[in-house]
């Protein structure tokens, strides 16, 4: 304790004035006014207040609904690469591919809402899923908590070199004169991928078969082999075998044409006007996983996705960062899950 001049002050605590004179009806009321403060700080939530206290002790599952080798498993571990950085624990992806991205987000939502265990959110598992299933294993938005919607990846139409289709508008003629002779493969029933198809084929009135997998890797390999005929997925695991001719690309979902692909023409550029299509991912946390914890993962994702290798490598990938709060993020899932909702009634697809 010390003292100077007229006041007296307290390490730590707030200084109240002890001038000589002073009765004690003006110290009651100095005393009431540091209490109704007191009284409001205590009204704060307390994770406006502690909301940088949560440190991971231990590594972190990222759980990724698909198997490797997809749009899905890049992103993930892209990410989750640099949040190690800044966590100070390793993010540590886990594909757990099967039952539509069911069996993940089972997984998720049972887990402890403790930060050791989040999800990479997709449009098929959040957006997709809900309308395709009659019963599904999860509820989006009663058990999870979003933390930030991560990345958009235009979706992308690709042949195999079997098919002689140079461009969308002869696919679609190919297909009419050959109706359900042809088919394409996804990552799985729900997928992006499958979804975007199916979207194509209610544009384009054709006839093509569904194959399902189980990840695009499985997809990319039979793609690659010829038993497939055509495939719809994010850019980036299809680019590399376009350079080497391996694939042929059609179209671009997206509304314009990408940078990476200056050449290629937009499905709405081919004669179907207001057609658009992308993939898009996000993290998400178990449902009542406290604020400090989604605090933390919220910024710490955004740090990712601002550091220089992960804009290079969503450049080069096609790929379009978001990084938006998970209040914003929450309200865009609702958002796609009405539209696609609808896609998946008219279609009227169903779960296997």
């Amino acid at each position: 304790m010390t003292k100077t001049g007229h006041f007296i002050t307290l390490a730590g605590r707030h200084a109240l004035p002890q001038a000589p004179g002073k009765t004690a009806r003006t110290m009651a009321r100095a005393k009431r006014v540091l209490g109704a403060a007191a009284c409001m700080l205590a009204l704060i939530p307390a994770a406006d207040l502690h909301a940088a206290d949560w440190t991971p002790t231990k590594p972190i599952r990222l759980v990724v609904p698909y198997g490797p080798g997809g749009s899905s498993d890049m992103i993930a571990r892209l990410v989750a690469r640099e949040m190690s950085s800044g966590l100070g624990q390793q993010v540590l992806v886990e594909n757990k591919g099967g039952g539509s991205g069911t069996i993940a987000m089972q997984d998720v939502a049972r887990a402890a809402p403790d930060g050791y265990t989040i999800a990479l959110g997709h449009v098929g598992v959040l957006a997709v899923n809900p309308a395709m299933f009659a019963k599904l294993p999860y509820d989006v938005e009663r058990d999870f908590v979003p933390i930030t919607h991560l990345v958009n990846v235009p979706m992308i139409f690709v042949v195999g070199t079997q098919v002689p289709a140079k461009n969308l508008k002869e696919f679609v003629a190919l297909v009419k004169s050959r109706p359900g002779d042809l088919n394409y493969g996804s990552a799985g029933n729900g997928s992006a991928g499958h979804l975007a198809f199916e979207m194509l084929k209610q544009v384009t009135q054709i006839d093509v078969q569904h194959v399902p997998y189980k990840g695009t890797g499985g997809q990319l390999a039979d793609l690659l082999a010829g038993i497939t005929d055509a495939a719809s997925a994010g850019v980036p695991p299809f680019l590399p075998h376009m350079k080497v001719g391996k694939l042929r690309a059609l179209a671009i979902g997206s509304a314009q044409r990408i940078p990476l692909l200056p050449d290629l023409p937009t499905v709405a550029e081919q004669g179907y006007p207001g057609f658009e299509s992308s993939q898009w991912f996000g993290l998400l946390a178990p449902a009542k996983t406290p604020p400090e914890i989604i605090e933390r993962l919220h910024r710490e994702a955004i740090k990712a996705l601002n550091t220089p290798n992960v804009k290079a490598r969503l450049i080069e990938d096609a790929s379009v960062a978001v990084g938006s709060s998970p209040e914003a993020f929450g309200k865009f899932i609702r958002t796609e899950k009405t539209r696609w909702g609808e896609i998946v009634r008219k279609a009227k697809l169903k779960a296997d």
